[in-house]
């Protein structure tokens, strides 16, 4: 499952690298993904909408729907 959710992130990277941000995948342990912002997504106030509403809902709707994407600093 590890290389799926990575291969989804790599797909992802590329709209947040369009707006000028970027991510970082800082663990994955069984089905709970902790990720960095960085760049211009790093401080944007709709971080967490990037990551709840857009980054856990791909993840969960192409390889799990229990997985949770957290922010790390």
């Amino acid at each position: 499952m590890e290389a799926q959710i990575r291969a989804k992130l790599e797909e992802l990277r590329t709209y947040l690298q369009a707006d000028g941000g970027d991510l970082e995948v800082v663990s994955i342990e069984d089905k709970k993904v902790a990720l960095r912002l960085k760049g211009a997504c790093g401080g944007c106030p709709h971080a967490m909408m990037t990551l709840k509403g857009g980054i856990e809902k791909a993840l969960r709707q192409a390889v799990d729907p229990a997985i949770v994407v957290e922010r790390v600093a």
